[in-house]
């Protein structure tokens, strides 16, 4: 008996006379305007930043979104306006210095609004609570003697100020570093005026410092680095007069630059390429509003930088570094509940071999309400497992410490063939995997680096183990086989960020789709042609084109007025091509909802063109990662399709990066997709955002259903 189709009939398929009208509309109506990318991640920062304006969130996360949105802006334009900067240099990009100013403006709206909220909002709240940040004026005299014999004993001895003449010019300022620059009056000890002085701050000081408890008397008192250097900055420069200073950052152009074709030892080149990282181009100055526009001028002559690149902020220029008085303050009222992840004991019962229960059925993980632990488990079963012969993964994002790694080194060391396909080119993580590779070559393993041009960015852990199958009364006698078992992952192997991203995982020993599993690796390996995969669909190959062809089934299915339904989860949503086949889709009539965290350039509910769309953001307490793909096609069980995937839906992945997706067959599990990964974010009302045709993202409300907490509860 053929399986029922899966439950997602949220809306009722459009009828006939309204299909034939849109049928009619697509070839009258003209090429629909896309969103701009850049403004698109900027709105994204916006709704992280609204999430510090609710108060349902405890304030010292609500502090920790405002650290989050700097974080994000400094990537942002550590890449995004960098490569627009290239863009508009290079002839025919498209792309002119005016569309460069209009993401600059929305920056600069974005960061006033920031630091409003920083310093009118979040900081008035967290002082209600008893959790001050003192500046030198609001500091008594007991608290500054304290102040004072910390930069004498902990501070002053790091730092070397700069004056500039000829013989010392401006220093090399790295990226994103903490400096001041100070304007002096008055005589250096050589008898000159030289007026400007550089103070570079080194990283290894604290940006933040608790004071002791019996100098804030039932308060937690913080001071700032900044404020500290400040008020003892005189002292720097005995015999001469500070008469105006400012801190001061500066953001670079932090894409590593090599050109794979021209270097024979990728990790080396990029390892050189390390050092030069933190002095790219200058892209962005950060000062404080108070700076003195003789400063900021001097500034950007130095940096070679516009107008425009200049950023006054009314407070401290880098808030990252707040999330030290959020991990430092003793206040677990003030931060999200404490949530522990399940083991799910209902589908791997706990104390029996992970390896063993697979061979039963697969097995579906949701992070992180359900623990990342049984994928730990499960590469821990295969190391000490005698009969494992081999284990082969994919290393893209897993940090500077990482229990998967170690199990793979000591897989190697006990002899086991080892086979890590490490992407040294992950962006801020390059460091971090060129460690992990030298150490599992250090132990024999095999190490390859993906394949020139591409990252490697899908998620796979494969498991090859000898099994003895045959009768046990010696009918006739046993043999050996070798049997396979694999975990594929939205998301990547770092059991940290598990917690904190929403991810699937999924567990199996499926021999179709570890046979494929195999393949990939092996071309990963050896570059050479294998057959095409049977059941995991990757990119550069076919992705791109297997989606574009279920784009095409759905509205085939539409126009001849039969149930046609798209829903897909992803992070992003840039690709042309396929923004085109859901227009194409929607023309025709299919219901198309569209669940994109961050960037997504497709307006819905464009007349005769998105009417059918549906665009939605869900920003929680959880970074939502989770790529799911549905498509459906007719009423007939084999008229649907539900892929997990690793990529998201942009050129980049379809084209320039390995990436795999995988459909889920079993029937049970693929309800259990669809009723926890995207049904409860369609009905999201607490969390979720929705995208009007203009570009403009509107909260649908602040109370109501939350997909996570009901995933908490259920799961947790």
């Amino acid at each position: 008996m053929a399986a029922a189709p899966a439950r997602l009939a949220l809306r009722a398929p459009l009828p006939d006379d309204r299909t034939s009208a849109l049928r009619e509309k697509a070839a009258q109506t003209a090429a629909l305007q896309l969103l701009d990318r850049e403004r698109s991640i900027l709105q994204f920062n916006r709704r992280v930043l609204a999430q510090a304006r609710r108060a349902d969130v405890p304030l010292l996360e609500r502090l920790r979104y405002v650290t989050i949105v700097s974080s994000n802006l400094d990537e942002f334009f550590e890449v995004r306006v960098a490569d627009y900067i290239e863009a508009v240099r290079l002839p025919g990009s498209g792309i002119g210095q005016a569309d460069l100013d209009a993401v600059a403006q929305a920056a600069h709206e974005l960061i006033d609004e920031q630091y409003a909220l920083f310093n009118h909002e979040v900081m008035p709240a967290l002082e209600a609570e008893g959790l001050v940040v003192l500046n030198h004026a609001q500091r008594n005299a007991a608290q500054r003697a304290w102040v004072s014999q910390f930069f004498e004993q902990q501070v002053r001895p790091l730092l070397v100020p700069l004056s500039l003449d000829p013989s010392h010019p401006f220093p090399m300022v790295a990226n994103k570093s903490l400096n001041f620059i100070a304007r002096l009056s008055g005589r250096d000890a050589f008898g000159r005026q030289n007026q400007i002085a550089i103070v570079k701050v080194p990283r290894v000081l604290p940006r933040v410092i608790r004071l002791p408890t019996s100098l804030t008397p039932g308060r937690q008192g913080f001071v700032l680095l900044t404020s500290v250097i400040r008020a003892h900055l005189g002292e720097l420069f005995p015999g001469r007069t500070v008469e105006s200073f400012s801190q001061f950052r500066v953001t670079r152009d932090s894409e590593l630059e090599v050109d794979e074709d021209d270097v024979t030892n990728l990790r080396q080149a990029l390892r050189s390429g390390l050092t030069l990282r933190n002095f790219g181009e200058a892209i962005r100055l950060e000062v404080v509003a108070t700076c003195p526009d003789e400063l900021t001028r001097f500034l950007l002559e130095q940096f070679e930088l516009p107008e425009v690149a200049l950023y006054k902020v009314n407070g401290p220029v880098n808030l990252v570094r707040l999330n030290q008085l959020i991990d430092q303050a003793d206040a677990d009222h003030l931060r999200f509940p404490l949530f522990e992840p399940s083991w799910p004991a209902g589908r791997l019962p706990p104390g029996r071999p992970i390896l063993e229960q697979l061979r039963r059925r697969d097995v579906l993980l949701h992070h992180p309400f359900e623990s990342f632990e049984p994928v730990v488990q499960f590469l821990r079963e295969a190391v000490h497992d005698p009969d494992v012969l081999a284990i082969k993964q994919t290393i893209y994002r897993t940090g500077a410490q990482s229990v998967l790694m170690d199990l793979l080194i000591e897989a190697a060391r006990r002899g086991k063939e080892v086979l890590a396909v490490v992407e040294l080119k992950a962006r801020f993580d390059e460091e971090a995997n060129i460690n992990w590779a030298e150490r599992l070559e250090a132990v024999g393993a095999q190490v390859v680096y993906g394949i020139v041009g591409l990252k490697t960015h899908a998620k796979m852990l494969l498991v090859t183990r000898r099994e003895t199958v045959g009768a046990a009364k010696g009918k006739r006698p046993a043999q050996t086989r070798l049997r396979r078992y694999g975990h594929l992952s939205t998301g990547n192997y770092n059991p940290r960020t598990a917690r904190l991203y929403t991810d699937l995982g999924y567990l199996t020993a499926d021999p179709g789709l570890t046979a494929d599993m195999d393949a990939v690796f092996l071309q990963l390996a050896s570059q050479a042609q294998v057959r095409p995969p049977r059941h995991l669909v990757s990119a550069p190959f076919g992705l791109h084109r297997r989606l574009l062809r279920h784009l095409r089934q759905v509205a085939e299915a539409a126009r001849a007025g039969r149930t046609a339904r798209i829903v897909v989860k992803v992070n992003a949503l840039t690709d042309p091509a396929l923004m085109h086949g859901l227009i194409e889709a929607s023309v025709a009539g299919a219901s198309i909802d569209l669940i994109v965290r961050g960037a997504c350039m497709l307006p819905p509910g464009v007349p005769g063109r998105t009417e059918n769309i549906r665009v939605r953001s869900i920003i929680g307490r959880f970074l939502e990662h989770t790529r799911v793909i549905y498509f459906r096609w007719g009423d007939g069980a084999d008229d649907e399709v539900l892929y997990l995937s690793s990529a998201d839906w942009m050129s980049r992945n379809m084209f320039r990066r390995i990436e795999l997706a995988w459909p889920v067959r079993d029937a049970a599990l693929r309800q259990r997709i669809i009723d926890e990964a995207l049904v409860p974010y369609l009905h999201d009302r607490r969390d979720a955002w929705t995208l009007d045709s203009g570009g403009r993202y509107r909260r649908v409300s602040e109370q109501g259903a939350s997909a996570q907490l009901a995933l908490m509860r259920r799961l947790g």
